[in-house]
């Protein structure tokens, strides 16, 4: 194995997960796929993978040289793109993943705009409601908002985000205003489903008192726009991020509750899988979000 073609085949199988799915990835017959794999193996003297008629089930040794061989390709890439740069313009592909709802209203046009000063650059988004259970190493960076869970992968923070309690003023005038975090165990409640998380655990704090109220959501949805739109509607009260809601507050629609009380704030940031050998074209967008959404973002503006 003397050059980077050996390791980007088997990551193409990895990410595959057939070899009928690699041999279309790669633009090859399943049976050159099967071959050149093959005469892998023989050439590193070890099996990397276990092949079946069902699933393919990578060896010890193939999982080493894909976790150790991506690394080594990435910074492969990352210093030909370097040099490519200094030779006048940011080239590649930049894959990234979002949030449903951010990355429609916010994300899409900085990348769009981000695209056009670059041309050079592709930009491939791709917008789910579980960017972190999704296949992370299929993404140079993947966007988030919140606590992130226990992870090798490295943050950079994009933008400050308030989370708010926030209900129709219809809705208010039948049940009235919540006086305390308890209250609103009572009270009918929205909740958007995301990572797996435990979204009906609310939790609050008053300088060192701490609170936290388990709701009893009688709608739920795996996308943010919607919950939104029914709080407006009046049909129950939200737990929700700033940059969703700001607009229909300062509009009207909605009306911050329990404003003494302060729920976990829920940063914008974005992932990456090293601090170092980053490739140039990732490195400039993550300054470029920075910059876009920087000192103040759109919706504290």
């Amino acid at each position: 194995m003397n050059d980077s073609a050996d390791i980007r085949f088997l990551l193409a199988i990895r990410e595959s997960g057939s070899l009928i799915a690699a041999a279309r990835k790669l633009g090859l017959s399943p049976s050159a796929v099967t071959q050149r794999l093959q005469q892998l193996e023989k050439k590193l003297d070890t099996q990397l993978v276990n092949r079946t008629a069902r699933r393919l089930q990578f060896t010890e040794e193939g999982m080493l040289l894909c976790e150790r061989g991506a690394e080594l390709v990435q910074q492969f890439d990352s210093l030909f793109e370097d040099l490519q740069t200094r030779r006048g313009g940011l080239v590649g592909t930049l894959k990234i993943n979002a949030p449903l709802g951010f990355g429609r209203r916010h994300l899409a046009p900085a990348i769009a705009d981000f695209q056009q000063q670059n041309p050079d650059i592709d930009v491939a988004l791709t917008l789910s409601d579980q960017p972190l259970t999704e296949t992370i190493d299929r993404f140079d960076i993947v966007v988030h908002i919140g606590d992130l869970p226990v992870s090798n992968l490295v943050g950079y923070t994009i933008a400050p985000n308030a989370r708010f309690v926030c209900a129709a003023p219809a809705l208010l005038k039948r049940v009235g205003q919540p006086e305390s975090p308890e209250a609103l165990s009572k009270l009918p409640c929205i909740v958007l489903r995301e990572n797996n998380e435990d979204v009906s655990l609310w939790q609050f704090s008053k300088g060192r008192t701490r609170r936290s109220v388990r709701v009893s959501p009688h709608l739920s949805c795996n996308d943010g726009d919607v919950i939104r739109q029914w709080a407006c509607e009046g049909r129950g009260v939200i737990l929700r991020s700033e940059w969703d809601v700001a607009e229909d507050i300062a509009k009207g629609r909605l009306v911050r509750l329990l404003q003494g009380w302060k729920a976990p704030d829920a940063d914008v940031i974005a992932l990456t899988h090293q601090r170092t050998g980053m490739p140039a074209r990732t490195r400039h967008f993550m300054q470029y979000l920075q910059g876009r959404f920087r000192p103040l973002p759109p919706w504290r503006r």
